[in-house]
């Protein structure tokens, strides 16, 4: 059943003096009646409109998914509020070169109530994200993003619904972390506030406004077990435990792409797999959901709500025909982890032009590989791998630097052994930064590296390398050496590394106003794949990690 939303709009001042003159709002619920309320979630969708080609994941069979639950739950007198934690945009590049239309406009038909601004919502410039906006039938929630210029909320805060009576907030949160994320140019106007000082300042407001009966929020933070979020910014279980309990009764989350699956107190399950129980996390009376990435999984979350308690009946991650490997007569092959899920014929004719719009150009073959470039995100972000390497050479080729430097969250995917086409680039390196080159002296790439070295691992932050040298002890680093020989602070060097990290991006130096500083204009995909037409055949093992980055 689709809920009833509110779309009112007051002056500041005229709601100001109405609140002042008002009565509360009459209660809407009855007494002793039990309210059906299903939240169904998704998070991390990062373009992933169409099926993989495994027949995996897709907006047609979710939206015939959640088609069946909105059906059972009307039958039994039910509400649902379906809600996105964010990232829409980035990872497919059928998507990319449309600004992810297909992407929202499928989102409509499958009747999304409302999302979270991702910090890859600004992947694209401020005027894709308005465009993005246009197409949506459902607002872009975020109540921490400010304007610098006016001193205003730069999106919409807050969404009220009328579930049959019962009114329910739902809060929009976005990571504080953005601004370093992104190209900061782009933001540069935004000031990307704490989240648990908004969330007091919202709450208060739609209190005194709307007296609601239930309040979620819908973010895009991460969700950290017992708030230990290290390096980044303070996630879901901050943003609860930094509340008075009851003041938040549901956080559907994303950005740190997970199923939140716990087996106790602050503890994940770590052997969850496709069509296992999930128990969400619940930290000071809030519960806390998260549905893993690019749709592979609708949640869903029952409650009763019953003379204003607010009470969890079920919870599961639904598969969206994810696939398993068996063995059939000695031979691996992939069979469906739960019964197939039929593609919504609506939601096809939709996206198919979409689809077959790119096909063209990107299934060119552009070189051959041998063996497999790593860029799996649980790889990547944690040592050196050939792909991250392949694609640091690329770039200090182009640019003839004597070393190269790349974040490992510019690193996207792997690609197979076989033949690479150009999606399979794009699907690497989907961002269109480009490439830039500094000349230093040896005292100041000494000083760089001392602190990009030293990124940790599990963040986009950690660095892959090409062209040189070091060990790197508790976060010293020692032992530079570039070109076969130490470290010279009096000599110059070139080095390459990303626009978006030259400019600051992931918390690395700023280095566009060193007077060595140049940016090419180079986008990397296509340095990318002009290397990899120039390298083949390619073998995988000839960028393997030889130690030269060395850990301690």
């Amino acid at each position: 059943m689709k809920p009833f939303i509110y779309r009112v709009f007051i002056p500041s001042v005229l709601a100001g003096l109405l609140a002042a003159c008002s009565s509360s709002p009459e209660q809407t619920w009855q007494v002793d009646q039990s309210y059906k309320i299903t939240v169904l979630h998704t998070n991390d969708h990062h373009g992933r409109f169409w099926h993989n080609k495994y027949g995996e994941y897709g907006l047609a069979a979710r939206k015939t998914l959640i088609d069946s639950i909105r059906e059972e739950v009307a039958a039994e007198g039910g509400s649902v509020l379906l809600l996105s934690g964010g990232d829409i945009n980035t990872g497919v590049p059928e998507s990319d070169l449309l600004d992810a239309e297909p992407d929202f406009k499928g989102m409509n038909m499958l009747g999304y109530d409302a999302m979270a601004i991702g910090n890859h919502e600004f992947d694209n410039s401020l005027e894709v994200l308005a465009k993005q906006q246009q197409w949506a039938n459902f607002p872009f929630l975020s109540a921490n993003i400010y304007s610098k210029s006016t001193g205003e909320r730069k999106f919409q805060a807050y969404q009220m619904f009328d579930l049959q009576g019962v009114k329910v907030a739902v809060i929009g949160f976005t990571t504080e972390d953005t601004y370093k994320l992104v190209l900061p140019d782009t933001v540069a106007d935004l000031a990307f506030e704490d989240p648990k000082v908004e969330a007091k300042k919202v709450i208060a407001e739609i209190n005194q406004q709307h007296q609601p009966d239930l309040v979620f929020a819908v973010t895009h933070m991460g969700h950290y077990a017992n708030a230990k979020h290290g390096v980044n910014a303070p996630g879901d279980v901050s943003l609860a435990r930094s509340l008075n309990e009851g003041e938040l009764d549901l956080i559907v989350g994303g950005h740190s792409q997970e199923p939140v699956c716990m087996e106790g107190p602050n503890m994940y399950t770590q052997t969850f797999k496709p069509g296992d129980e999930c128990k969400p996390d619940q930290q000071n009376g809030t519960w806390i959901v998260q549905a893993y990435e690019w749709g592979k999984y609708v949640g869903r979350a029952d409650y009763t709500f019953k003379n204003g308690e607010f009470t969890l009946d079920s919870y599961k991650l639904i598969p969206v025909n994810l696939k398993k490997k068996i063995k059939v007569d000695g031979k691996k092959q992939r069979v469906f982890v739960q019964e197939e899920i039929a593609h919504n014929p609506e939601v096809l004719a939709l996206l198919t032009p979409y689809q077959e719009q790119g096909q063209a150009q990107l299934n060119v073959k552009i070189a051959e590989l041998s063996g497999r470039l790593v860029g799996d995100r649980d790889k990547v972000r944690f040592g050196q791998t050939n792909l991250g390497r392949l694609i640091a050479s690329a770039h200090k080729e182009r640019v003839n630097a004597d070393f190269a430097v790349m974040n490992s969250g510019g690193v996207r995917a792997s690609i197979e052994a076989g033949d690479i086409s150009y999606k399979d680039v794009l699907t690497v390196q989907p961002f269109s930064n480009t490439i830039t080159y500094v000349d230093m002296n040896g005292a100041e790439v000494m000083e760089y590296l001392s602190v990009v070295a030293a990124m940790p691992v599990d963040t986009g932050a950690y660095a892959q390398f090409a062209g040189i040298s070091m060990k790197v002890i508790n976060g010293e680093v020692s032992d530079v050496v570039i070109a076969g020989k130490p470290l010279d602070e009096a000599s110059i060097y070139r080095f390459t590394v990303p626009n978006f990290n030259a400019t600051g991006g992931d918390g690395y130096p700023k280095i566009t106003d060193h007077s060595g500083f140049v940016d090419t204009g180079f986008v990397d995909a296509e340095v990318l794949k002009a290397y990899l037409e120039q390298q083949s055949p390619v073998n995988a093992a000839d960028y393997d990690d030889k130690g030269e980055i060395s850990y301690q």
